[in-house]
């Protein structure tokens, strides 16, 4: 047995040193970038590389955004879905290994005594059999449809390591979102509570005037509909706020409930924005990543589809012992052995196999378009960012002075108005104008944040590997801390 063995595994030796990969080997498809975004690589790492929330300023985003990173039940899940892959990609490594087992029986059993062929006379029909058992078996993988499943459960690792990128990139970029336009509604309810107590102030001077005989009840009644305009605000506001409050605690995984504060929308400071892109950096994505990462997985399945084409080889060999008595049992009479090896393949299937690489290239060539739809919305996503953050600046300053000018307005018509020059709806057109714009211009201070915002998102880049390392690890992670 041990000559036959070694022959066997010389064999297998030799076959495996032959071994062929069946299927195409992975490219990565061409992409062409748009050239006006290419800068120095150095001058771009440098600005997506960086935590850009902590430019804001503001101590109580960068607690919110470590608090989200660290309790998110989405990161949590993305995870353990790595950790689930990484499982797949072991017991598909497994395959290409021998598999030895063993096995132990023990039974009690009554034969014929009038069977075929007869017991002798004398002879107890009755008998204990013990069994016990190692064995070995080995697919030798000679066209490498093992080591394409391998492929393939290797890339879907890495791509469910790239989902979890993505799911932090969303997070973070989420939740700066929310509290820069939690700081801009505070904003508003600030300009309407304060506004709704000067509307208040002047409708209490008008109500006197009017039991004075000064003014009419017209004019008291304009005053009034100003007033209450700026206390219907504040409620609608207030509701505003406590949604956003409700799902940037869901954001951080806690129950909903109120958001501490810092900074004002006044007070915070503007991150840099970088002036261009390159497409290197927005490679580094991690939507493009895991569709790449996908793309890789379906190029492999092709592959593994294809040597179904060719034949099986396995080894297998058990040693074991048999006896019907407890005594005999593990002595040299009682051992048995055998080893074999076995050749299988297809001779006609009908179609079958064909259909499977027919769909396995299908998905390909779905995987394949995804990479490249996913780089273009890549590029889309980064010009849109960047044209929005500078457009929205520039709203900024044309909303501040419309404002100012507004405010003027609304200085010399109320000082007409005491004057007698001109009625009071001139006043009461001038300061609603005013209130709308100041509350534009409360909402368009934290759209120029927010689209900074979405500048780093539509990067990717080195700042999401930055705040992934502030996530849960997966606790079967090959790469580890990433």
């Amino acid at each position: 047995m041990r000559r036959l063995t070694l022959m066997m595994l010389a064999a297998a030796s030799v076959a495996v040193t032959g071994c062929i990969m069946v299927g195409p080997n992975y490219q990565r498809p061409a992409v062409q970038a748009p050239e006006q975004w290419r800068i120095d690589l150095p001058k771009a790492e440098e600005v997506v590389n960086t935590k850009w929330w902590e430019q804001f300023g503001d101590p109580v985003l960068n607690q919110l955004i470590e608090t989200a990173l660290r309790d998110n039940l989405d990161v949590r899940v993305a995870a353990a879905r790595v950790d689930q892959f990484i499982g797949l990609l072991r017991s598909s490594r497994a395959q290409a290994l021998p598999q030895i087992g063993y096995g132990a029986d023990v039974s009690r059993s009554r034969a014929s005594q009038v069977g075929q062929p007869p017991l002798p006379s004398g002879v107890n029909p009755e008998f204990n059999l013990y069994q016990g058992t190692l064995s070995a078996a080995w697919q030798i993988d000679l066209f490498g449809r093992v080591r394409r499943l391998n492929e393939a459960a290797q890339a879907q690792v890495y791509a469910s390591e790239q989902a979890q990128r993505g799911v932090v990139l969303s997070l973070v970029s989420g939740v700066a979102n929310s509290y820069i336009t939690l700081r801009g509604l505070d904003r508003q309810r600030e300009i309407a509570v304060a506004t709704a107590a000067n509307f208040g102030e002047t409708m209490r001077i008008f109500e006197l005037r009017y039991k004075s005989g000064l003014v009419s009840e017209t004019e008291v009644s304009q005053v009034r509909s100003q007033f209450k305009l700026a206390q219907t605000a504040i409620p609608a506001i207030e509701q505003q706020i406590a949604i956003l409050e409700n799902g940037l605690s869901i954001l951080l995984g806690h129950d909903p409930g109120p958001i501490p504060r810092g900074k004002s929308i006044d007070e915070l400071m503007l991150p840099v924005i970088p002036a261009d892109i390159p497409s290197v950096v927005l490679e580094r994505r991690p939507d493009i990543l895991q569709a790449e990462q996908n793309l890789v997985a379906a190029n492999a399945n092709v592959g593994a589809t294809r040597a179904l084409y060719y034949p099986n080889i396995s080894l297998t060999g058990v040693l074991g012992s048999i006896s019907t008595a407890f005594g005999d049992f593990l002595t040299g009479p009682a051992q048995a052995w055998s080893v074999g090896a076995g050749l299988a393949g297809p001779i006609f299937t009908s179609g079958a196999i064909r259909g499977q690489v027919r769909s396995a290239e299908a998905q390909k060539q779905q995987a394949e378009l995804f990479y490249q739809q996913a780089i273009l919305n890549a590029f889309g996503d980064t010009n849109n960012a960047l044209i929005g953050a500078q457009k929205t600046i520039e709203q900024v300053g044309l909303q501040q002075q419309r404002v100012d000018s507004l405010r003027e307005y609304a200085r010399l018509s109320r000082l007409k108005f005491e004057n007698g020059l001109i009625g009071y709806i001139d006043v009461l057109v001038s300061e609603n104008d005013l209130f709308a714009a100041e509350l534009s211009l409360a909402s368009l201070s934290a759209q120029r944040y927010t689209q900074v915002v979405s500048v780093y998102q539509a990067m990717g880049g080195g700042w999401v590997d930055i705040a992934d390392s502030m996530t849960p690890v997966p606790l079967g992670s090959v790469q580890g801390r990433k």
